[in-house]
């Protein structure tokens, strides 16, 4: 049977960049594309003339699909909105909000619109919009979360809508690119994976700080906020949970907070950035080319699911 990602977007495996901010960009977007997935530029905390550029810089490397994430929470949307649409970017994937004033000049310029939702709720209600798909992120992911994990979400998802679904959230290898589809995904979403990948444009000392990670090396900060965001743990994300246990002003927490993930990415800061990485972290022990992570996940995957397995006859 032919997948439906694959078939509405062209692609050769059901695979989306997670579109993070000042990490998915031009050198990681075009080798996900290359290798047969979809890659996504992170356009938060991007000007509308950097998104322009990155747009044509990934069209200048490849004929492949490819899409954009937009932070709806981000005050440039409106400018970035009118990029994409000039620009007639195959896919638009949105987060932070809905993309429901927007949802009109995306679909009469042609492109394909999946929202990330956390809930089963924000899934039916975007697909009432028109969403052409949607992404189910669970708590496991790195940077903005939910609270449900990816493996009680995706299948409640699934059942409550009839557009596709692509789990995102834990998913690092073929193992797991198995377990969402057998939860009836449709494709995935692959973020910390990505970021320990040659061609990722960050700094080695964050790379570096992901392959050290442990399964619970993890911290999520902001909760009190309404913000929950997960990070690597380390002297600024342990600051920021202490002011909120103590009940700090969210101006003096918000001015500590504010830049990490710019110094993580680009000065490779590992106290005082924000390390953005979800909790399969812990799985990930080597940075390889896009190509060859897209190629193992796949193969294990497919052994996995025509694997069979010899039950005794109920």
């Amino acid at each position: 049977m032919a997948n439906r990602i694959c078939e509405l977007l062209g692609i050769r495996y059901p695979i989306f960049l997670g579109g993070m901010a000042h990490v998915a960009r031009e050198p990681l977007v075009s080798a996900v594309s290359k290798a047969g997935g979809v890659g996504i530029i992170g356009a938060g905390g991007m000007p509308p003339d950097e998104l322009a550029r990155q747009i044509e810089l990934v069209r200048r490397a490849t004929d492949r699909p490819f899409g954009v994430n937009l932070m709806l929470m981000d005050p440039s949307v409106p400018e970035q909105v009118e990029v994409v649409v000039r620009a007639r970017v195959p896919l638009v994937t949105t987060g932070a909000g809905s993309p429901a004033k927007y949802m009109d000049a995306l679909k009469e310029a042609g492109i394909l619109v999946f929202p990330v939702v956390p809930a089963v709720k924000l899934a039916v209600r975007m697909e009432r919009l028109g969403a052409d798909g949607v992404i189910a992120e669970g708590m496991e992911s790195g940077g903005h979360i939910g609270t449900e994990t990816t493996m009680a979400l995706v299948p409640q998802i699934v059942d409550a809508v009839s557009v596709p679904v692509v789990a995102a959230g834990g998913i690092a290898d073929g193992r797991g690119m198995a377990a969402a589809l057998a939860l009836g995904a449709a494709g995935v979403q692959v973020g910390t994976r990505f970021l320990a990948s040659e061609e990722a444009p960050v700094h080695e000392d964050y790379k570096r700080a992901v392959l050290k990670a442990q399964d619970r090396d993890t911290i999520i900060t902001g909760r009190t906020l309404g913000r929950p965001v997960r990070c690597l743990a380390n002297k600024l994300t342990k600051t920021l949970a202490r002011y909120e246990a103590e009940g700090r002003d969210p101006e003096e927490f918000e001015s500590l907070a504010v830049g990490g993930l710019r110094r993580a990415v680009y000065e490779g800061d590992l106290e005082k950035g924000s390390l953005m990485a979800g909790q399969i972290a812990g799985l990930i022990r080597d940075i390889k080319p896009v190509a060859e992570i897209i190629q193992d996940m796949v193969r294990k995957a497919a052994e996995i699911l025509t694997r069979g397995v010899d039950f005794p006859t109920p």
